[in-house]
């Protein structure tokens, strides 16, 4: 493994990830077609299994929903290491579509959302990290989570 990988790189932000979910519904987490990786739409989970709960510009602010939306990001890498076993498996992130369960006045998507996108640039960097992206609100997401996201990402 190279030492500036992606892989040396996570491991290096000594982060908690949750347990990689189980699907909720008739679908797959992550899927593989040649070399892309399809990943399902997440939602923030917990290091204990729980879900972050809660609308943007209700229950908490627009920083809140960016924790919200990096932790939906920790929770897509447990999906990624349980399907592929290493991040080094990943070439680039193509791209993120973030939805934010959010009040009809809130207007700070994209800054919700880039609390998932900073943390794919730390680890794949600035270059192969960001990708092309989508930030929409919503009037509500399953079971109250505050953000959901899916990627498409490059296999190495």
């Amino acid at each position: 493994m190279a030492e500036n990988s992606p892989q040396n790189r996570f491991e290096s932000l000594k982060l908690t990830l949750p347990p990689a979910p189980k699907p909720v519904g008739v679908y797959k987490p992550a899927l593989v077609v040649g070399q892309h990786l399809y990943v399902s739409g997440h939602g923030p989970l917990l290091p204990d299994g729980t879900l972050m709960r809660g609308r943007v510009g209700r229950d908490m602010d627009a920083d809140g929903g960016k924790k919200a939306a990096r932790q939906v990001a920790l929770t897509m890498l447990a999906t990624l290491l349980a399907t592929l076993g290493s991040l080094d498996k990943i070439k680039r992130v193509i791209k993120v579509l973030g939805m934010v369960n959010c009040t009809g006045d809130f207007e700070k998507h994209p800054y919700v959302i880039n609390g998932a996108s900073e943390l794919f640039a730390d680890i794949w960097g600035t270059e192969h990290g960001i990708g092309v992206r989508s930030a929409v609100g919503m009037g509500s997401l399953p079971d109250d989570i505050p953000v959901e996201i899916e990627a498409l990402f490059e296999l190495a």
